[in-house]
């Protein structure tokens, strides 16, 4: 049954926006059975939350489907899945953090694992390793994101960045909308695939010059005619009601 009747308007489309993140992150291959999350504010409020439910693949995700939480991850209404409490320990305190994180996506894919693993971390030797490199923060491995503790360092090594690359462990975007966070982490994995398919001797790899890394911000607001993420959303969701039709249920 639809929850478009149930909730606002503002919420509704918002549900839709992150069902379609996750039948993306599916259909892309990087997601990780249920064991990721996407998480966006709900529009016009503080401390309430969409989140995946916990036993749904990605592909399955619907908007209605999505749980709303609040802050400590409790349920805001009935569903019969319940909701992660270690996915939701890094998204939270990220949202609390940063007022302009309105959607957060963690994967652990396997480019973006392997490439967490090497000790030089993401390497500048390509267009979308530079456009990283523009917003990139390392964090080290913790074990299973279990402790409250490690959310102050969580949010002290993302600090004002946009990329988050979690040692040991897999990806993160942070954006002021969907669209945003999903082109951040489109980039991203595709700079970490492109390293993983290279020499690991990096003696044979040509790095792009800081003067140009330093530079590429300004340049992608330009190649996206200052629109971001949005410049693509709408080819995207196009690709899903090709591929994945259903999304906005």
């Amino acid at each position: 049954m639809t929850m478009k009747h149930s909730v606002s308007e503002q919420e509704w489309h918002a549900r839709v926006e992150l069902a379609a993140a996750y039948r993306l992150v599916a259909l892309y291959g990087w997601d990780d059975l249920i064991f990721t999350h996407i998480s966006m504010r709900v529009p016009d409020t503080e401390n309430e939350f969409l989140i995946n439910p916990y036993g749904m693949m990605f592909h399955e995700i619907t908007a209605s489907s999505l749980i709303k939480v609040d802050q400590q991850c409790n349920k805001l209404h009935d569903s019969e899945y319940p909701v992660n409490p270690a996915g939701f320990n890094i998204h939270s305190c990220i949202h609390t953090a940063r007022e302009d994180a309105h959607c957060v996506i963690h994967t652990h894919s396997l480019n973006g694992t392997a490439v967490s693993a090497n000790k030089d971390g993401l390497l500048p030797i390509s267009q979308q390793a530079v456009v990283v490199h523009s917003g990139l923060s390392y964090h080290d491995y913790e074990g299973i994101a279990l402790n409250p503790a490690e959310q102050s360092r969580l949010v002290n090594d993302l600090g004002n960045n946009h990329f988050l690359m979690l040692r040991n462990h897999g990806l993160l975007t942070v954006g002021s909308t969907v669209a945003d966070a999903f082109l951040f982490m489109y980039i991203f994995e595709a700079a970490c695939a492109v390293q993983t398919r290279t020499t690991q001797n990096t003696e044979h790899l040509v790095q792009v010059p800081k003067a140009i890394v330093d530079g590429i911000k300004g340049q992608t607001e330009i190649a996206t005619k200052g629109l971001g993420g949005a410049i693509a959303w709408p080819a995207l969701l196009r690709l899903l009601d090709s591929k994945s039709p259903g999304y906005d249920q």
